[in-house]
Protein backbone atom coordinates (compact mmCIF):
# COMPACT_ATOMS: atom_id res chain seq x y z
CA UNK A 1 0.00 0.00 0.00
CA UNK A 2 1.31 3.35 -0.47
CA UNK A 3 0.64 6.30 1.42
CA UNK A 4 0.94 9.99 0.52
CA UNK A 5 1.58 12.99 2.87
CA UNK A 6 1.79 16.67 2.46
CA UNK A 7 3.45 18.42 4.75
CA UNK A 8 2.53 21.74 5.70
CA UNK A 9 4.99 23.46 3.50
CA UNK A 10 4.19 21.43 0.47
CA UNK A 11 6.35 18.94 0.32
CA UNK A 12 4.79 15.90 -0.92
CA UNK A 13 5.61 12.69 1.21
CA UNK A 14 4.86 9.08 -0.95
CA UNK A 15 6.04 5.83 0.48
CA UNK A 16 5.61 2.27 0.01
CA UNK A 17 6.36 -0.44 2.67
CA UNK A 18 8.40 -3.38 1.14
CA UNK A 19 8.42 -6.39 3.98
CA UNK A 20 10.27 -8.84 2.24
CA UNK A 21 13.47 -6.69 2.06
CA UNK A 22 15.95 -5.45 5.03
CA UNK A 23 17.11 -2.22 2.95
CA UNK A 24 15.49 1.26 2.24
CA UNK A 25 15.70 3.33 -1.04
CA UNK A 26 14.77 7.24 0.08
CA UNK A 27 14.94 9.90 -2.80
CA UNK A 28 14.85 13.94 -2.69
CA UNK A 29 13.13 14.39 -6.48
CA UNK A 30 12.94 18.40 -6.87
CA UNK A 31 10.77 18.72 -10.50
CA UNK A 32 13.82 20.98 -11.47
CA UNK A 33 15.94 20.21 -14.50
CA UNK A 34 17.92 21.76 -17.17
CA UNK A 35 15.14 22.54 -19.22
CA UNK A 36 14.28 24.94 -16.41
CA UNK A 37 17.90 26.49 -16.67
CA UNK A 38 17.87 30.25 -18.48
CA UNK A 39 20.80 30.50 -21.33
CA UNK A 40 23.45 32.02 -18.37
CA UNK A 41 22.16 29.18 -16.13
CA UNK A 42 22.87 26.11 -18.76
CA UNK A 43 24.61 23.48 -16.91
CA UNK A 44 23.54 24.86 -13.18
CA UNK A 45 20.79 21.97 -12.41
CA UNK A 46 23.76 19.35 -12.78
CA UNK A 47 26.56 21.44 -11.20
CA UNK A 48 24.01 21.72 -8.58
CA UNK A 49 23.68 18.56 -8.10
CA UNK A 50 27.50 17.74 -7.46
CA UNK A 51 27.84 20.47 -4.81
CA UNK A 52 25.51 19.23 -2.34
CA UNK A 53 27.76 16.62 -1.56
CA UNK A 54 31.06 18.95 -1.22
CA UNK A 55 30.41 19.59 2.77
CA UNK A 56 27.58 21.57 4.82
CA UNK A 57 27.87 23.36 8.27
CA UNK A 58 28.54 20.33 10.20
CA UNK A 59 30.29 18.14 7.81
CA UNK A 60 33.36 17.94 5.03
CA UNK A 61 33.04 16.29 1.76
CA UNK A 62 35.23 13.51 3.12
CA UNK A 63 33.67 13.18 6.09
CA UNK A 64 29.95 12.46 3.88
CA UNK A 65 32.02 10.00 1.92
CA UNK A 66 32.85 8.37 5.35
CA UNK A 67 29.69 8.13 7.00
CA UNK A 68 27.85 6.55 4.16
CA UNK A 69 30.38 4.25 3.66
CA UNK A 70 30.62 3.56 7.45
CA UNK A 71 27.22 1.69 7.35
CA UNK A 72 28.01 -0.03 4.18
CA UNK A 73 24.97 2.80 2.15
CA UNK A 74 24.85 4.51 -0.84
CA UNK A 75 24.37 8.28 -1.10
CA UNK A 76 24.00 9.64 -5.05
CA UNK A 77 22.32 12.16 -6.75
CA UNK A 78 21.47 12.83 -10.21
CA UNK A 79 20.20 15.26 -13.25
CA UNK A 80 17.63 14.95 -15.89
CA UNK A 81 16.00 17.54 -18.07
CA UNK A 82 13.40 17.90 -15.93
CA UNK A 83 14.32 16.86 -12.73
CA UNK A 84 17.32 16.95 -9.89
CA UNK A 85 17.27 13.96 -7.69
CA UNK A 86 19.19 13.45 -4.29
CA UNK A 87 18.82 9.81 -2.95
CA UNK A 88 20.31 7.29 -0.86
CA UNK A 89 19.94 3.52 0.36
CA UNK A 90 20.95 2.16 3.24
CA UNK A 91 19.76 -1.31 5.42
CA UNK A 92 16.85 -0.14 7.41
CA UNK A 93 18.40 0.30 10.56
CA UNK A 94 20.15 2.97 9.11
CA UNK A 95 17.23 5.03 7.48
CA UNK A 96 17.68 7.82 10.46
CA UNK A 97 20.85 8.64 9.29
CA UNK A 98 20.18 8.33 5.71
CA UNK A 99 17.49 10.94 6.49
CA UNK A 100 19.92 13.13 8.40
CA UNK A 101 22.67 12.83 5.63
CA UNK A 102 20.26 13.90 3.06
CA UNK A 103 18.83 16.82 4.67
CA UNK A 104 22.16 18.21 5.90
CA UNK A 105 22.71 18.25 2.65
CA UNK A 106 20.41 19.81 1.22
CA UNK A 107 19.66 22.60 4.24
CA UNK A 108 22.88 22.97 5.17
CA UNK A 109 25.36 23.20 1.87
CA UNK A 110 28.03 25.80 2.08
CA UNK A 111 28.91 25.81 -1.61
CA UNK A 112 32.07 26.89 -0.60
CA UNK A 113 33.81 29.14 -3.69
CA UNK A 114 37.15 27.42 -3.39
CA UNK A 115 34.66 23.50 -3.80
CA UNK A 116 32.98 25.11 -6.99
CA UNK A 117 36.29 26.20 -8.43
CA UNK A 118 37.48 22.84 -7.91
CA UNK A 119 34.05 21.05 -8.82
CA UNK A 120 34.04 23.06 -12.02
CA UNK A 121 37.04 21.57 -13.07
CA UNK A 122 35.49 18.51 -12.55
CA UNK A 123 32.57 19.26 -14.60
CA UNK A 124 34.47 20.44 -17.76
CA UNK A 125 36.26 16.61 -17.17
CA UNK A 126 33.01 14.80 -17.77
CA UNK A 127 31.60 17.42 -20.26
CA UNK A 128 35.25 16.34 -22.55
CA UNK A 129 34.25 12.42 -21.41
CA UNK A 130 31.19 12.70 -23.28
CA UNK A 131 32.70 14.25 -26.27
CA UNK A 132 34.75 11.70 -26.05
CA UNK A 133 32.24 8.93 -26.11
CA UNK A 134 30.65 8.74 -29.71
CA UNK A 135 27.98 7.07 -28.70
CA UNK A 136 27.14 9.77 -26.15
CA UNK A 137 27.67 12.22 -28.02
CA UNK A 138 25.87 11.07 -30.95
CA UNK A 139 22.65 11.47 -28.59
CA UNK A 140 23.36 15.29 -27.43
CA UNK A 141 24.23 16.84 -31.48
CA UNK A 142 20.85 15.03 -32.32
CA UNK A 143 18.73 16.21 -28.83
CA UNK A 144 20.07 19.47 -29.60
CA UNK A 145 19.26 19.70 -33.45
CA UNK A 146 15.82 18.15 -33.61
CA UNK A 147 14.72 20.41 -30.90
CA UNK A 148 16.74 22.97 -32.00
CA UNK A 149 16.31 26.82 -29.66
CA UNK A 150 14.27 24.86 -27.10
CA UNK A 151 16.11 24.39 -23.43
CA UNK A 152 14.86 20.64 -23.68
CA UNK A 153 17.29 19.74 -26.35
CA UNK A 154 20.04 21.15 -24.73
CA UNK A 155 22.85 18.78 -22.62
CA UNK A 156 22.50 18.46 -19.26
CA UNK A 157 26.02 19.01 -18.56
CA UNK A 158 26.47 22.11 -20.13
CA UNK A 159 29.07 23.71 -22.53
CA UNK A 160 32.57 24.42 -20.76
CA UNK A 161 31.91 28.48 -21.65
CA UNK A 162 28.88 28.36 -19.43
CA UNK A 163 30.39 26.18 -16.61
CA UNK A 164 33.35 28.16 -16.20
CA UNK A 165 31.43 31.11 -15.37
CA UNK A 166 29.82 29.80 -12.55
CA UNK A 167 30.00 31.45 -9.30
CA UNK A 168 28.75 30.68 -5.56
CA UNK A 169 26.15 33.82 -6.22
CA UNK A 170 24.85 32.56 -9.39
CA UNK A 171 24.29 29.10 -7.42
CA UNK A 172 22.30 30.60 -4.75
CA UNK A 173 20.50 32.79 -7.34
CA UNK A 174 19.68 30.09 -9.11
CA UNK A 175 18.31 28.39 -5.85
CA UNK A 176 16.33 30.97 -4.78
CA UNK A 177 14.44 30.97 -8.11
CA UNK A 178 14.26 27.80 -8.79
CA UNK A 179 13.78 25.29 -5.75
CA UNK A 180 10.43 25.42 -3.97
CA UNK A 181 8.88 22.69 -1.35
CA UNK A 182 5.84 22.50 -4.04
CA UNK A 183 7.72 21.11 -6.56
CA UNK A 184 9.63 18.25 -4.25
CA UNK A 185 8.54 15.18 -3.49
CA UNK A 186 10.19 12.91 -1.22
CA UNK A 187 9.77 8.90 -1.96
CA UNK A 188 10.78 6.01 0.33
CA UNK A 189 10.63 2.26 -0.64
CA UNK A 190 11.49 -0.71 1.18
CA UNK A 191 11.64 -1.54 4.98
CA UNK A 192 10.46 0.73 7.35
CA UNK A 193 8.42 1.96 10.15
CA UNK A 194 5.60 4.40 9.05
CA UNK A 195 4.72 6.49 11.64
CA UNK A 196 8.78 6.87 12.65
CA UNK A 197 9.24 7.77 9.25
CA UNK A 198 6.70 10.48 8.82
CA UNK A 199 7.62 12.08 11.92
CA UNK A 200 11.84 11.94 10.70
CA UNK A 201 10.59 12.98 7.11
CA UNK A 202 8.81 16.34 8.96
CA UNK A 203 11.45 16.70 11.32
CA UNK A 204 14.12 17.00 7.87
CA UNK A 205 12.21 18.72 5.60
CA UNK A 206 8.70 20.29 6.58
CA UNK A 207 10.46 23.54 8.05
CA UNK A 208 11.95 23.97 4.56
CA UNK A 209 10.42 27.29 2.67
CA UNK A 210 10.82 29.46 -0.49
CA UNK A 211 10.41 33.02 -0.85
CA UNK A 212 11.83 33.53 -3.79
CA UNK A 213 10.47 31.82 -6.27
CA UNK A 214 9.96 32.88 -9.86
CA UNK A 215 9.74 29.62 -12.42
CA UNK A 216 9.43 30.12 -15.40
CA UNK A 217 7.03 28.20 -17.60
CA UNK A 218 8.22 25.25 -19.46
CA UNK A 219 7.98 26.01 -23.42
CA UNK A 220 6.58 22.94 -25.26
CA UNK A 221 9.20 21.59 -28.20
CA UNK A 222 8.52 21.71 -31.41
CA UNK A 223 10.56 18.92 -33.71
CA UNK A 224 12.73 20.43 -36.08
CA UNK A 225 13.67 18.34 -38.68
CA UNK A 226 17.22 17.71 -39.81
CA UNK A 227 19.89 15.99 -41.76
CA UNK A 228 23.32 16.48 -40.12
CA UNK A 229 26.47 15.07 -40.20
CA UNK A 230 29.55 15.65 -37.96
CA UNK A 231 32.84 14.47 -39.26
CA UNK A 232 34.93 12.93 -36.84
CA UNK A 233 37.90 10.24 -36.71
CA UNK A 234 36.34 7.15 -35.71
CA UNK A 235 36.33 3.97 -36.22
CA UNK A 236 32.28 3.68 -36.28
CA UNK A 237 29.86 5.63 -37.37
CA UNK A 238 27.33 6.29 -34.75
CA UNK A 239 23.79 7.44 -36.53
CA UNK A 240 20.32 8.82 -34.44
CA UNK A 241 17.52 8.44 -36.60
CA UNK A 242 14.10 9.56 -34.81
CA UNK A 243 10.96 11.48 -34.74
CA UNK A 244 8.22 12.66 -32.41
CA UNK A 245 7.43 10.63 -29.86
CA UNK A 246 4.68 11.37 -27.52
CA UNK A 247 4.64 13.00 -23.82
CA UNK A 248 4.79 11.05 -20.56
CA UNK A 249 1.01 11.17 -19.56
CA UNK A 250 -0.41 10.49 -23.38
CA UNK A 251 -3.20 8.11 -23.17
CA UNK A 252 -1.26 5.69 -25.76
CA UNK A 253 2.00 5.45 -24.13
CA UNK A 254 1.71 1.74 -23.73
CA UNK A 255 1.29 1.34 -26.78
CA UNK A 256 4.60 3.34 -27.38
CA UNK A 257 6.32 0.63 -25.05
CA UNK A 258 4.93 -2.06 -26.77
CA UNK A 259 6.13 -1.10 -30.37
CA UNK A 260 9.45 -0.29 -29.33
CA UNK A 261 10.26 -3.42 -27.92
CA UNK A 262 8.89 -5.03 -31.04
CA UNK A 263 11.62 -2.74 -33.04
CA UNK A 264 14.28 -2.13 -31.13
CA UNK A 265 14.10 -2.27 -27.58
CA UNK A 266 14.85 -5.82 -26.95
CA UNK A 267 17.12 -8.62 -27.99
CA UNK A 268 14.49 -10.31 -30.15
CA UNK A 269 13.53 -6.95 -31.69
CA UNK A 270 13.32 -6.45 -35.45
CA UNK A 271 16.66 -4.15 -35.69
CA UNK A 272 18.17 -6.05 -33.34
CA UNK A 273 17.84 -9.37 -35.55
CA UNK A 274 17.77 -8.00 -38.81
CA UNK A 275 21.18 -5.93 -38.34
CA UNK A 276 22.83 -7.62 -35.99
CA UNK A 277 22.22 -11.09 -35.62
CA UNK A 278 20.89 -12.02 -39.32
CA UNK A 279 23.34 -9.45 -41.31
CA UNK A 280 26.53 -8.67 -39.09
CA UNK A 281 26.08 -5.15 -39.48
CA UNK A 282 26.78 -3.82 -36.17
CA UNK A 283 27.23 -4.78 -32.22
CA UNK A 284 25.03 -1.50 -31.10
CA UNK A 285 21.65 -0.88 -32.54
CA UNK A 286 18.20 -0.14 -30.34
CA UNK A 287 15.58 2.26 -30.27
CA UNK A 288 14.20 4.05 -27.13
CA UNK A 289 11.13 6.98 -26.26
CA UNK A 290 12.11 9.57 -24.50
CA UNK A 291 9.11 11.43 -22.89
CA UNK A 292 9.06 14.81 -21.00
CA UNK A 293 6.06 16.62 -19.87
CA UNK A 294 5.14 18.09 -22.92
CA UNK A 295 6.50 16.10 -25.39
CA UNK A 296 8.53 13.14 -26.87
CA UNK A 297 11.00 11.67 -29.19
CA UNK A 298 11.36 8.34 -30.80
CA UNK A 299 15.02 7.46 -31.11
CA UNK A 300 16.78 4.62 -33.02
CA UNK A 301 20.74 4.47 -32.45
CA UNK A 302 23.65 2.11 -34.15
CA UNK A 303 26.84 2.12 -34.68
CA UNK A 304 28.81 0.47 -37.55
CA UNK A 305 31.58 1.09 -39.69
CA UNK A 306 31.75 3.62 -42.56
CA UNK A 307 31.29 1.08 -45.35
CA UNK A 308 27.72 -0.81 -43.74
CA UNK A 309 26.64 2.71 -42.35
CA UNK A 310 24.49 3.12 -45.38
CA UNK A 311 23.29 -0.01 -45.41
CA UNK A 312 22.35 -0.07 -41.80
CA UNK A 313 20.56 3.12 -42.34
CA UNK A 314 18.59 1.75 -44.90
CA UNK A 315 17.60 -0.87 -43.15
CA UNK A 316 16.49 1.15 -40.60
CA UNK A 317 14.62 3.15 -42.68
CA UNK A 318 12.94 -0.07 -44.08
CA UNK A 319 11.79 -1.64 -40.90
CA UNK A 320 9.91 1.74 -39.34
CA UNK A 321 8.44 1.78 -43.11
CA UNK A 322 7.31 -1.73 -42.57
CA UNK A 323 6.15 -0.58 -39.16
CA UNK A 324 3.71 2.33 -40.50
CA UNK A 325 2.63 0.26 -42.97
CA UNK A 326 1.76 -3.10 -42.00
CA UNK A 327 1.92 -2.76 -38.07
CA UNK A 328 2.93 -6.01 -35.88
CA UNK A 329 1.12 -9.41 -35.56
CA UNK A 330 -0.73 -10.95 -32.63
CA UNK A 331 2.43 -13.23 -31.60
CA UNK A 332 4.51 -10.02 -31.70
CA UNK A 333 1.72 -8.02 -29.49
CA UNK A 334 1.80 -11.28 -26.97
CA UNK A 335 5.48 -11.40 -26.66
CA UNK A 336 5.78 -7.57 -26.50
CA UNK A 337 3.30 -7.33 -23.59
CA UNK A 338 5.05 -10.36 -21.77
CA UNK A 339 8.01 -8.52 -22.07
CA UNK A 340 7.55 -5.30 -20.93
CA UNK A 341 5.27 -6.94 -17.50
CA UNK A 342 8.26 -9.84 -16.98
CA UNK A 343 10.99 -6.36 -16.90
CA UNK A 344 8.20 -3.99 -14.59
CA UNK A 345 7.81 -6.94 -12.06
CA UNK A 346 11.41 -7.59 -11.62
CA UNK A 347 12.18 -4.01 -11.33
CA UNK A 348 10.23 -3.62 -8.58
CA UNK A 349 12.04 -5.77 -6.34
CA UNK A 350 14.08 -3.67 -6.04
CA UNK A 351 13.59 -0.61 -3.63
CA UNK A 352 15.19 1.50 -5.97
CA UNK A 353 13.38 1.07 -8.66
CA UNK A 354 10.32 1.04 -6.76
CA UNK A 355 11.41 4.54 -4.87
CA UNK A 356 11.57 6.20 -8.55
CA UNK A 357 8.46 4.75 -9.75
CA UNK A 358 6.45 6.28 -7.02
CA UNK A 359 8.62 9.30 -7.64
CA UNK A 360 7.73 9.63 -11.43
CA UNK A 361 4.07 8.82 -10.78
CA UNK A 362 3.61 11.40 -8.15
CA UNK A 363 5.51 14.14 -10.25
CA UNK A 364 3.63 13.54 -13.51
CA UNK A 365 0.43 12.21 -12.57
CA UNK A 366 -0.29 13.30 -9.21
CA UNK A 367 -1.52 9.82 -8.35
CA UNK A 368 0.03 6.08 -8.08
CA UNK A 369 -0.43 3.50 -10.86
CA UNK A 370 -0.63 -0.05 -9.13
CA UNK A 371 1.56 -2.80 -10.99
CA UNK A 372 -2.09 -4.31 -11.16
CA UNK A 373 -3.45 -1.22 -13.24
CA UNK A 374 0.01 -1.17 -15.31
CA UNK A 375 -0.41 -4.58 -16.10
CA UNK A 376 -4.13 -3.99 -17.21
CA UNK A 377 -3.12 -1.42 -19.47
CA UNK A 378 -0.48 -3.08 -21.15
CA UNK A 379 -2.89 -6.32 -21.67
CA UNK A 380 -5.57 -3.24 -23.32
CA UNK A 381 -3.07 -2.76 -26.37
CA UNK A 382 -4.04 -3.88 -29.65
CA UNK A 383 -2.59 -4.37 -32.87
CA UNK A 384 -4.90 -1.96 -34.24
CA UNK A 385 -3.79 0.99 -31.68
CA UNK A 386 0.04 0.02 -32.43
CA UNK A 387 -0.51 0.38 -36.69
CA UNK A 388 -2.42 3.94 -35.58
CA UNK A 389 0.97 4.82 -33.37
CA UNK A 390 3.16 3.98 -36.14
CA UNK A 391 1.06 5.98 -38.90
CA UNK A 392 1.90 8.63 -36.61
CA UNK A 393 4.89 8.86 -35.37
CA UNK A 394 6.58 7.57 -38.63
CA UNK A 395 5.85 10.96 -40.30
CA UNK A 396 8.61 11.90 -42.97
CA UNK A 397 8.17 15.43 -42.37
CA UNK A 398 9.08 14.99 -38.62
CA UNK A 399 12.20 12.36 -39.55
CA UNK A 400 16.10 13.20 -39.25
CA UNK A 401 19.12 11.94 -38.99
CA UNK A 402 22.55 13.11 -37.03
CA UNK A 403 25.71 10.75 -38.27
CA UNK A 404 28.88 11.61 -36.30
CA UNK A 405 32.34 9.96 -37.71
CA UNK A 406 34.59 9.43 -40.73
CA UNK A 407 31.67 8.98 -43.42
CA UNK A 408 31.31 10.84 -46.86
CA UNK A 409 28.03 12.60 -47.05
CA UNK A 410 28.19 10.92 -50.77
CA UNK A 411 27.36 7.74 -49.25
CA UNK A 412 24.45 8.86 -47.43
CA UNK A 413 20.88 9.02 -49.24
CA UNK A 414 19.89 13.23 -49.28
CA UNK A 415 17.18 12.64 -47.68
CA UNK A 416 15.32 10.45 -45.15
CA UNK A 417 12.00 8.66 -46.53
CA UNK A 418 9.29 6.35 -45.23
Amino acid sequence: MVHKVVLDNGIRIVAEKMASVKSVSIGLWVNIGSRDEEASEHGMSHFLEHMFFKGTEKRSAKEIAREIDAIGGELNAFTSRETTTFYAKVLDDHLPKAVELLSDNFHYSKFDPREVEKEKQVVIEEIKMVEDDPEDLVHDLYTKEIWKGNPLGRPILGTIETISGITRKKIIHFLKRTYDPHEIVVSVAGHFDLNTLMKMLDKAFGRYTANETRLHPRIAPEITPHFQIKKRKLEQVHLCIGTQGLPQGHPDRYALYVMNTILGGSVSSRLFQEVRERRGLAYSIYSYPSSYQDGGLFTVYAGASAQNAPKVMGLILKELRKMKDKGIDAVELEKAKNHIKGSLMLSMESTSSRMSKLAKDELYFGRYFSLAEVAAEINKVSMDQVLQLAENIFNPKYLSLTALGKIDPEMLPKELSL
